[in-house]
């Protein structure tokens, strides 16, 4: 008896499992890659009135909320799972835009970004890349 309650466990959570994989693929996300991806949004916008400069403060406080860095004066960047994750991140910054200025998106393997080369200046990021381990006391 508990031989034939194991198979039909195994049974159901098969079944689940497939439902599972059915509703995902129908959806477009079953075939997801991890590729990480980084996200570059790079921006000109004007800041001669104070409506520009409010919407200036606004969107680049709205970047920093959605987990972006600086890299430069108005170059951010996010790291972000693989292309699906930067399409919807992309698609939320394009809702968030302002009204007026210029705006440019750019998708980058973490491969192709970690062969940036820093010719002037260094590194500077509040972000640890190193394997080490941190501790804090």
């Amino acid at each position: 008896f508990r031989h034939l309650v194991l198979l039909f466990a195994f049974t159901v959570k098969v079944y689940l499992m497939h439902c599972g994989i059915k509703m995902l693929q129908r959806l477009g996300l079953w075939n997801m890659s991890y590729r990480f991806m980084r996200i570059l949004v790079m921006f000109d916008l004007p800041t001669s009135t104070s409506v520009d400069r409010k919407e200036y403060r606004n969107f680049r406080k709205y970047l920093i909320v959605s987990g972006f860095l600086m890299l430069q004066e108005s170059v951010y960047s996010k790291l972000v799972l693989n292309t699906t994750s930067a399409n919807i991140i992309m698609d939320h910054v394009r809702k968030n835009k302002p009204p007026s200025g210029s705006l440019f998106m750019l998708t980058v393997t973490e491969k192709q970004f970690s062969r940036m080369e820093i010719v002037v200046g260094d590194k500077q990021s509040e972000v640890i890349d190193s394997t080490k381990r941190v501790l804090m006391i």
